[in-house]
């Protein structure tokens, strides 16, 4: 009775361990995803300037907005 019970308590921590055969993998192939994203980031100049970007909103623009253009009154 008591090697039935050792029995089914090992077997469900097999089975509940299967999931890390698949789990493990999946999660180094999204680790490396993202250590080769940031190598290509950094290598194409993606984080080269943080500053300008921010302080552009800041600055004028060169040519003034078009007017509106005018509206077309109809003559009755």
């Amino acid at each position: 009775m008591l090697r039935q019970r050792i029995g089914r308590v090992e077997s469900g921590i097999e089975e509940r361990m299967s999931v890390v055969y698949i789990a493990l993998p999946i999660a180094l192939l999204l680790a490396l995803a993202g250590v080769i994203a940031f190598i290509w980031a950094v290598r194409s100049g993606q984080l080269d300037d943080l500053e300008t970007p921010s302080l552009r909103i800041l600055g004028d623009d060169d040519a003034p907005p078009p007017p509106d253009p005018p509206e077309l009154k109809s003559e009755e």
